[in-house]
């Protein structure tokens, strides 16, 4: 029986690992041949390990095991030559784009983060989201699907005073305005443009010792299993943290047919963390 994704070519970024792994392996699972870009170096400001080329790699066989074509690009979302460079040759390789998504992304948080923090992380996570899409779009026909990867940061009041979480929350409301606006634009030539917001996922990304110090400053050295209540005490429904493939399912309905008229939608994966909470008898 054929999947749901028989037949496309899906682009991802940050495939190396955490949910832009996930989303590969699942849309491959359902038939996708796969372009899976990952900058694979470290970004400065950024305090947690971020992927490396054999993270990629094991991106690769995890999608070959499927039987599934892929191909791998080292390219950084923020340097747009380079990336359409590896748009391009992974589009000509696979033969067609049928769907992107725009993953990649960086948090750089906690103390004696630098002020360029702020910048880099809306150079990763907004521009580096227009960029993907960008470089895409000559590749993209009717019937293509544009998936961006937000945050439940994006409707989330405050942005607080650090430069990195400050800059990734002001990247993640840019992130929804962008969907929206582009699905508007894209609409008559029947492309669909959708936006996922996951809570707080079990990556790479949260799982580090700056973010476990962000959430609990009352102790010197926390632990994973110290903070996990606090990733919970965000979520209405009781987990502490979702699974990127979780986040996947998501992905996998807008990429595929079963979305063809949906377009615009800000998607909320986040355990009931954005449900505003009222005192009156109606919802706010």
């Amino acid at each position: 029986m054929a999947g749901r994704m028989q037949g496309k070519v899906a682009l991802i970024t940050g495939a190396a690992r955490g949910q832009g792994r996930s989303h590969a392996v699942r849309l491959a699972q359902e038939g996708a041949d796969i372009i899976a870009v990952d900058v694979c170096s470290q970004i400065k400001s950024v305090p947690y390990p971020m992927a490396t080329e054999a993270d990629l790699a094991e991106t690769a066989r995890l999608v070959e095991e499927l039987d599934r074509r892929v191909v791998t690009q080292v390219a950084d979302v923020r340097d747009r030559a380079p990336l359409a460079a590896a748009v391009d040759a992974g589009a000509a390789a696979l033969g067609q784009l049928d769907v992107v998504v725009a993953n990649a992304g960086i948090i750089p948080l906690g103390s004696g983060i630098p002020p360029v923090a702020f910048l880099d992380a809306v150079s990763v996570d907004l521009v580096g989201v227009i960029n993907t899409v960008e470089t895409a779009f000559p590749h993209l026909g009717a019937g293509a699907s544009i998936i961006c990867i937000g945050s439940m940061a994006a409707m989330m009041p405050g942005a607080g005073d650090a430069p990195g979480t400050a800059g990734y929350s002001h990247a993640k409301r840019g992130v929804a305005r962008f969907t929206h606006d582009l699905a508007l634009a894209l609409a008559p030539h029947g492309i669909r443009v959708n936006a996922v917001h996951p809570g707080n996922i079990d990556t790479d990304m949260l799982q580090n010792d700056a973010m476990y110090r962000l959430f609990r400053p009352d102790l010197e050295n926390p632990t994973r299993e110290d903070v996990q209540p606090a990733f919970g005490s965000m979520h209405k429904l009781p987990v502490n943290t979702l699974d990127p493939a979780d986040i996947s399912e998501a992905v996998l309905y807008l990429a595929s047919d079963a979305s063809r008229y949906v377009t615009g939608l800000q998607l909320k994966v986040d355990a009931g963390a954005l449900l505003p909470v009222t005192t009156s008898g109606a919802p706010g």
